[in-house]
């Protein structure tokens, strides 16, 4: 017996338990149109989105517009005139398909970024390799500019780039590919620059060029004392073994780096006259914290003779400024910060800044429980005043202009009624004063700066309004002219709409919480749904994600046309608020935000009828994956069905940085309880009433798969039903196995948490399918 019900497929009774049982039958059609909402469907379908730009020049920048026909290569200039073809793409897309030997559109080049070399030839990356490229001749063509296996990073001048080679630090010759050995004492696990912290591990080189291109900031890394970690292949024959160094929490012996300066020319390494440091960053678990692969806490002079840089204690509660004379090696402690949780220097981005002309340093905390910039001495080393102060936080120094002692940031929460995780633009005086905001709009500004900072490039949008993109004036924030303005209409055209925001209390009943709510295209108030909760407990982000436009968010939109509603709530315990309110589970990182989600969705099924309480999953990835977890076993009674991908589960089996910063250092009393007992998902599987699956990839060097595996076991030791799903082979994020991953997770809520049956072998294909 059938019968059609609006937006799904057929009626279907069964029989659970001998009691009859009512749900739908999902067909492939309705996975069909909520894949069309996942993000690889729905971002082409909007046209001018301009949210980054490239700048060439201080005059020039180039973008990517994108529209129905493609996407188009642009120049604009900061007289505000009309956009210029970067190049001709066409003869561009000829060349391409030249050298790679596959064909490639000319309105899909797929070019990441490019420069104009010498006699206009053009210089690209794509897909991760160089090219140089002619467009002038009769046939256009390119050629794979020759690099060593090794990835190089390049000097201030562009002659030269420093790699690793044996443990070494080796540099070669850009333009004749002449090879020099600058150290030569490397040794394995006590190598020069070598980048591991354990949860990466790179062959990158991490260092710092001084402005001049003679000098190098780098360090010897030794890892010899610290622990491994093994993962094994699953293939037909003998397991090929991964080995490398992972410290862990509590770990007596953890990597260290010995600090060095080495001249170039002279190829003479100094040693900086001080102990090895702890492997630390003043704002990730890393010491290199961007996607350029950096060394963030290190400021050279610009007449490199100092060396100005920021040492972290393993615990992250202790701060020191110091500034190095790179000739001896002589180190001088200027500054110190301590604080009783955690120190943190920005948001995405190190906001310390050295000023070795005014003989000043600015300097980022959060003292006030607001982050804000202050400026130091360095001669007596102390504090002049304050630069920035008040409610909300410095996010990111964009620009430091020591002539005109003007900081260009950006900043969240210091414009009353506007959304506070919304970031704008502003400028202020090193010598203080009112700080001026140059973006007004109520909405996320994402910034380029111009390289001389007399310009910049706005594109404001929110989770709503899709980004308008301004050219301005870095003085004053005028605009010089529009740069693009997106057009959703093609979006629009396939049903979507636009997520809900919304707010609701924490756990304290007080302080607000910001999400987003995701209900289906077919939505029917008169129908009760069962709610998902998307989650990212932090510490260092959160659930909902950045706060611009974004066509589709994982895969929320997607899963809601299924017939859920789907949330993401950003709880205490996450950035971008005061510090009081990111410390809010410090030492007790298995709250993971939970009673926040708890109470923020409560409060959502108390507003709105047509939201089910009594069906409410969860699912998250990495962090998430451990909250998911949590979730099930520390509210059983709440959360009915839980997909938990990759969790860090016990963080004692995680990287010591990560946890040793938000959970403190490992404590164990005489009895063998420690302070990490109560944060270890598997003390508390005994617990579990619902649906629970577990995903890990087989070759996670991330998180390694036996987190996974210490709850699995604890859940067959309390004699727990659960689903487990391992990928073989697979990294930390499940690369070729994404899509099948996705379509197991939706039916694993369609089928669990709302009742209904999906359809069998769904295939979610990808644009490279």
């Amino acid at each position: 017996m059938t019968m059609k019900a609006m937006g799904f497929g057929a009626w279907a009774l069964t029989v659970a338990g001998g009691v009859f049982a009512q749900g739908h039958v999902l067909g492939a059609e309705d996975y069909a149109r909520a894949a069309r909402f996942l993000p690889f469907n729905a971002t082409p379908l909007i046209d001018h989105a301009v949210q980054k730009v490239n700048w060439l020049d201080a005059r020039r920048f180039w973008y990517v517009d994108h529209d129905a026909g493609g996407d188009h290569y642009l120049v604009r200039g900061v007289d505000g005139g009309a956009p210029a073809p970067a190049f001709d793409q066409a003869r561009m897309a000829a060349a391409l398909t030249g050298v790679t030997g596959k064909p490639v559109k000319a309105e899909k080049l797929g070019v990441q970024d490019f420069s104009v070399a010498v006699e206009g030839r053009l210089e690209i990356t794509r897909g991760g390799k160089h090219y140089r490229c002619d467009l002038s001749s009769a046939v256009p063509a390119c050629a794979e500019k020759a690099a060593g296996k090794e990835p190089g990073v390049l000097s201030p001048d562009r002659k030269s780039e420093a790699f690793i080679r044996d443990w070494n630090l080796w540099l070669r010759d850009v333009a004749s590919g002449k090879e020099t050995q600058l150290t030569t004492d490397g040794a394995e696990n006590y190598g020069y620059a070598t980048d591991n912290a354990g949860w990466k591990h790179t062959d990158k080189a991490i260092l710092v060029w001084s402005p001049d291109s003679t000098k190098i900031a780098t360090f010897r890394q030794d890892q010899r004392r610290t622990g491994d970690m093994y993962l094994v292949s699953t293939n037909v024959g003998h397991p090929k073994l991964e080995q490398w160094k992972y410290p862990l929490v509590g770990d007596k012996d953890v990597t260290l780096i010995e600090r060095v300066v080495i001249d170039v020319p002279a190829r003479k390494v100094t040693r900086l006259a001080m102990p090895p440091d702890q492997h630390r960053s003043s704002l990730c678990d890393d010491i290199s914290c961007g996607p350029d692969g950096g060394w963030d806490d290190v400021k050279w002079a610009a007449d490199g003779k100092t060396l100005a840089f920021v040492s972290t204690s393993r615990d992250h509660k202790h701060e020191w400024f110091r500034i190095a004379d790179v000739s001896s090696g002589a180190v001088r402690t200027v500054f110190e910060e301590v604080v009783p949780t955690y120190y943190e220097s920005g948001n995405d981005q190190v906001n310390w800044f050295y000023l070795p002309e005014s003989r000043e340093a600015i300097w980022f905390s959060e003292r006030t429980n607001w982050g804000q910039l202050y400026l130091y001495d360095l001669d007596t080393g102390r504090l002049k005043h304050a630069i920035t102060s008040g409610e909300g936080n410095v996010t990111q120094v964009l620009r430091v202009d020591a002539k005109s002692r003007t900081v260009w940031f950006r900043g969240v929460g210091r414009t009353p009624g506007v959304n506070p995780y919304y970031q704008q633009f502003w400028k202020v005086s090193l010598d203080g004063g009112a700080p001026q905001l140059l973006t007004p709009e109520n909405a996320d500004h994402t910034i380029g700066l111009s390289p001389d900072g007399a310009f910049f490039v706005d594109a404001y949008s929110t989770p709503t309004t899709p980004p308008v993109t301004l050219l301005r004036r870095a003085g004053d924030g005028v605009t010089v002219a529009e740069v693009a303005k997106a057009d959703i209409g093609r979006l629009l055209a396939t049903g979507w709409k636009a997520p809900e925001p919304f707010t609701v209390k924490a756990r304290d009943g007080k302080t607000d919480l910001y999400g987003l709510l995701f209900k289906p295209t077919h939505f029917d108030p008169a129908k009760k749904y069962p709610l998902v909760d998307y989650i990212y407990p932090g510490p260092q982000t959160g659930s909902v994600g950045p706060r611009s436009f974004a066509a589709a968010r994982v895969d929320h939109q997607a899963l809601a046309e299924l017939g859920f509603i789907v949330v993401a709530i950003d709880g205490m315990g996450t950035p971008w608020r005061s510090k009081a309110f990111h410390d809010a589970y410090y030492g007790n990182i298995g709250d993971n935000t939970l009673p926040d989600q708890v109470a923020g969705i409560r409060e959502l099924g108390r507003r709105h009828a047509w939201i089910d309480l009594d069906r409410v999953g969860i699912w998250g990835h990495s962090g998430g994956g451990n909250a998911t977890a949590g979730a099930l076993l520390r509210y059983p009674d709440f959360f009915k069905v839980g997909w938990a991908e990759s969790g860090n589960h016990d963080n004692r089996n995680y990287e010591d940085d990560w946890a040793e910063k938000w959970q403190g250092l490992l404590v164990t009393d005489k009895d063998g309880k420690s302070n990490y007992d109560d944060q270890a998902n598997q003390n508390h599987a005994a617990n579990l009433k619902g649906h629970l699956m577990l995903v890990h990839g087989t070759l996670d060097d991330n998180v390694p798969p036996y987190e996974t595996l210490l709850v699995v076991d604890a859940l067959i030791k309390a004699n727990k039903d659960f689903d487990l799903l391992m990928i073989p082979n697979a990294r930390h994020g499940y690369a070729k196995a994404n899509p099948y991953v996705t379509r197991r997770r939706w039916d694993y809520f369609v089928r669990h948490l709302a009742g209904d049956t999906p359809p069998a072998g769904f295939e979610i294909k990808t644009p490279e399918d």
